[in-house]
């Protein structure tokens, strides 16, 4: 295998590990917003409950303010309806009470509603409270993780192109052109193996005479249909339970 190509490879297995790399980068992010984005939802639910709650509270105090008002109008209403003179005073003293009491009866039905909802608000933020404080928790755990990987991928990152580095300059420059060309133009695969006389990436059949001249490897050869730099393995020689070395079928 000529030199160049042996070069070209180690350039596509870079390559193909600095693309992994920086999806995973980039991807970390995300991952890591979008966690935020669902904790922040979770603390503005909580904190609609606990506004709720405290509406709730502030109604019912004013409802049990408003039921002492009545029955304070109802023992002033009922002096008055003492000191009525005539029946049609008597009468509208007591319509007035009546009005008072239903008033009451509606608040105190209120009252009851509204301790029926705080019951299950004060529930609610309860369990939130207790889920919000793991979910913080496991945010900031992954948080962290998210911080360790991608410290780690960049620090591989800037191995692979070190190396990348030092191989591009060792390519002759024609053979490294051709890669960089290609690999823009092929969404990144410069590079491809021959398996069965079909070209890898595009799994066209190479001409026989092609395929010959590939396998016996004194030059750097493209795929005739997609431009790749194609590349031969022979089989590998396998030790028969006899003992005996035989070729291997290629894969």
């Amino acid at each position: 295998m000529p030199p160049d190509l042996k070069l070209v490879i180690r350039l596509q297995e870079i390559d193909n590990q600095l693309a992994d790399l920086t999806r995973e980068i980039t991807a970390l992010p995300k991952h890591t917003a979008e966690i935020e984005r669902k904790l922040v939802s979770h603390e503005r639910k909580l904190e609609a409950d606990r506004a709720a709650l405290i509406g709730n509270q502030k109604e019912r105090k004013k409802c049990e303010g408003d039921i002492q008002i009545q029955e304070q109008k109802i023992s002033k209403l009922k002096d008055q309806m003492i000191q009525a003179k005539t029946n049609e005073q008597y009468r509208a003293f007591q319509n007035e009470i009546e009005f008072c009491q239903k008033e009451v009866r509606r608040l105190e039905d209120r009252i009851l509603e509204l301790m029926g909802e705080a019951e299950l608000l004060e529930k609610n933020v309860k369990g939130a409270e207790s889920a919000l404080k793991t979910e913080r928790a496991q945010v900031e755990a992954e948080k962290q993780q998210a911080r360790d990987r991608t410290a780690v991928d960049e620090t591989a990152a800037s191995a692979l192109r070190q190396e990348r580095t030092a191989i591009a300059a060792k390519t002759a420059p024609a053979t490294y052109q051709l890669y960089e060309r290609v690999r823009k133009n092929r969404r990144g695969i410069a590079v491809a193996e021959a398996v069965d006389g079909r070209c890898s990436a595009c799994q066209l059949a190479l001409r026989p005479q092609f395929a010959q001249e590939l396998k016996r490897g004194d030059k750097v050869m493209s795929c005739e249909s997609c431009q790749r730099i194609l590349y031969y393995n022979p089989p590998v020689a396998i030790e028969d339970l006899s003992g005996t070395v035989t070729p291997a079928a290629h894969p």
